[in-house]
């Protein structure tokens, strides 16, 4: 009767009961082995790449199982609450191609029958259930200010004795109803703590769906459920959540497994059925030799927003993202190189149980081999987007002609082993500025072995014979044709054979050509090239060359 009573004194307002929440979030009709993941995060600034990796694994977990993915925001931390910061990480998940399934599916829109999902607007919940444990006598209000917790702990600390609210420290853990109540009436606020019936002696054994059997002792701290302000904290809210929206797998970060057996506790004392814990490794980089954690602080690719900056596609994040996820997908990748990275049988037991290295050159490869495949109208599609958000002046250029510029990305990309030159499209630019008369910049500086003799008559007399319509043998020929009657071998072998009596050969020619044209001595095919600019633009750069010599 008095855990009645006392019930009632710190939670007045309360009337409903767990059997209310039950009913009202029914357990899931999926199918058998299907798996409901999460994504929980605080809206306490951007998107991390370790958010994003997190999510992906849930994402794939789900997915591979039939199951159901959603997002829920644990905003119960006010104080670090940044503004935009729902709007920020859910778009940053839209963005990279993460689907979400229920819960939050943009920054003010949710979706889904277990919600609301966003733990400031459940607060009767948390406070029903805390209720539910304060009747059986397994929660109790504390009345200890900071002032007299901060002693204790200097107290335990000079004595060597492990630090927290437990055992005989905790003061208030057999208050009664009468002190409460006079301790209330003086308007002294309190919070809500767990009367732990656990033993540090006793240990806790559970098999972790990544890093295999952990075990630890059993919780015996009597933690805070509820805060003085009615939020719960995130220990007791999670529990609550992931039980009425029957999570069934709680994957997220290894600083989190410290505090596995006061989650597992808290199920248990709850009637919960506990879920399946992983913990996932962060994502880490070398420095001086050293591994070190992704930072916010030092590492601009911390944030996610620098990948969609940069221009790297979500596709080529996430598949790079799952090579560091699951230690098989390369191989699967090779085998399987035009499939979905969703069809992967992703298995949790493959994940670094240490920490996978974030490498930037892999990166770069698996974008550059993704951008290679793409059509030309995909390009098209995908770069004006990014550069409509991030390169205004680059937009206008792209859009001024769709057609001639879906020639240009054109270029070498329908062949069998299409050119792998573009790993993101902030560098696009300046690979394609001689093919836009806006951006093209003249560089006509001749390898060392051709003079600026040899160049003008070249050029001279290759403008004689250009013929736009040419196709690359054709065009070729053209300049194996004139090499002889400037002292340059029509074939390599035949330079080879006797170097002393050329030049040079065709090729060093074509070369001079190339650099008339586009400034480049390393371009895609440039037969190409004069066809997509056309005869007057190249007639009138082989012009300006000849006049600079």
């Amino acid at each position: 009767m008095s855990n009645n009573l006392m019930a009632d004194l710190l939670l007045p307002d309360i009337d409903k009961t767990p059997e209310y929440y039950e009913n009202l979030y029914p357990a899931r009709n999926l199918p058998e082995g299907a798996r409901v993941t999460r994504i929980a995060p605080s809206p306490t600034g951007y998107l991390h790449l370790g958010v994003l990796f997190a999510a992906l694994v849930n994402r794939i977990t789900a997915t591979s199982t039939s199951g159901v993915f959603f997002t829920r925001i644990e905003d119960t931390d006010k104080k670090r609450e940044v503004k935009g910061g729902i709007e920020d990480i859910i778009g940053g998940l839209n963005r990279f191609g993460i689907t979400i399934d229920e819960g939050f599916i943009s920054g003010d829109n949710q979706s889904g029958i277990y919600g609301p999902y966003q733990q400031s607007h459940r607060e009767e919940i948390y406070k029903t259930y805390v209720k539910e444990l304060i009747k059986q006598g397994l929660a109790y209000p504390c009345f200890c200010t900071a002032e007299e917790l901060a002693a204790v702990r200097e107290i335990q600390e000079s004595q060597k004795i492990r630090t927290g609210y437990h055992g005989e420290w905790a003061k208030h853990r057999n208050i009664t109803f009468e002190e409460a109540k006079a301790l209330i009436d003086e308007g002294k606020s309190f919070v809500i703590r767990l009367k732990s019936p656990g033993n540090e002696q006793n240990k806790v054994v559970f098999e972790d769906t990544i890093k295999g059997k952990i075990e630890m002792p059993e919780n015996d701290e009597d933690f805070v459920l509820l805060k003085s302000d009615g939020i719960p904290t995130y220990h007791f809210a999670h529990a609550v959540d992931d039980h009425l929206m029957r999570t069934t797998h709680v994957l997220r970060g290894d600083e989190w497994i410290s505090s596995v057996p006061k989650h597992i506790q808290l199920f248990k004392l709850l009637g919960f059925k506990v879920p399946k814990f992983g913990h996932i490794s962060p994502i880490m980089k070398l420095e001086n030799g050293a591994k070190r954690k992704i930072s916010k602080r030092k590492d601009p690719e911390a944030a996610v927003h620098f990948f969609a900056e940069q221009g790297y596609m979500t596709e080529a994040v996430l598949n790079y993202l799952m090579t560091v996820a699951s230690s098989d997908f390369e191989d699967w990748r090779r085998a399987n190189p035009d499939t979905s990275y969703k069809e992967f049988k992703f298995n949790l037991k493959k994940m670094s149980v240490s920490g996978a290295l974030f490498d930037e050159n892999k990166l770069i490869d698996v974008s550059k081999t993704m951008v290679s495949k793409l059509s030309s109208t995909e390009v098209y599609e995908k770069l004006t987007a990014w550069a409509k958000e991030f390169d205004s002046e680059f937009y206008n250029i792209l859009i001024a002609d769709p057609d001639y510029t879906k020639a240009v990305f054109a270029i070498d990309r329908d062949v069998p082993k299409p050119r792998k030159d573009i790993a993101k499209w902030n560098e696009a630019k300046e690979y394609f500025s001689y093919m836009f008369e806006d951006l093209f910049v003249a560089d006509f500086t001749l390898p060392e072995n051709i003079s600026p003799e040899d160049a003008k008559a070249f050029l001279s007399a290759y403008k004689s014979v250009y013929n736009p319509v040419d196709d690359r043998q054709e065009w070729f020929q053209r300049i194996k044709d004139i090499a002889p009657t400037i002292g340059f071998a029509a074939e390599t072998k035949e330079y080879k054979a006797n170097p002393e009596n050329f030049k040079g050969h065709a090729g060093d020619l074509s070369s001079v050509l190339r650099i008339a044209i586009t400034g480049r001595r390393n371009t895609p095919d440039l037969c190409s090239i004069m066809q997509v600019l056309g005869k007057d633009k190249c007639l009138n750069r082989i012009d300006k060359v000849l006049e600079s010599i």
